[in-house]
């Protein structure tokens, strides 16, 4: 449990010190998480250490929300001076984001062959029995 623990903390210091060293405009914990992927990917799953981390993680993620709150209550003041951009870049990306996964969703969906016969396509060539 803790070399899994380890490995994740490795993971987001490796993607944190990418991130100092090249001047990337991505966050270092997500670095971190494409390196986790790649290296989950590599291996071919997941171990059962890792698993189980993860799963704790989850199951407290409430927890973790904690910090942000925090944050949130201490810069209201700063919130409703900037509610109007605020809120146009929420709804700016939330429409960029339901746009980008349909957009995703379209492109990987498999094409229909023409002979296929759809769930309600008896086959008879439309007519009503």
């Amino acid at each position: 449990m803790l070399g899994a623990l380890t490995l994740i903390f490795a993971c987001q210091l490796a993607g944190e010190l990418l991130v100092a060293v090249t001047g990337l405009p991505v966050p270092g914990p997500v670095i971190g998480m494409v390196l986790l992927l790649g290296g989950l990917i590599v291996r071919g799953g997941i171990p059962e250490p890792l698993a189980a981390v993860g799963g704790a993680l989850l199951s407290n993620l409430a927890l973790l929300f904690v910090p942000a709150g925090v944050g949130v209550m201490l810069h209201v003041a700063l919130i409703g001076r900037e509610a109007l951009p605020i809120t146009v870049a929420l709804l700016v990306s939330t429409a960029a984001t339901i746009a980008v996964t349909a957009l995703v969703m379209n492109a990987l969906q498999r094409p229909k062959a023409e002979g296929d016969a759809g769930p309600h396509d008896d086959g008879g060539g439309g007519e009503a029995r």
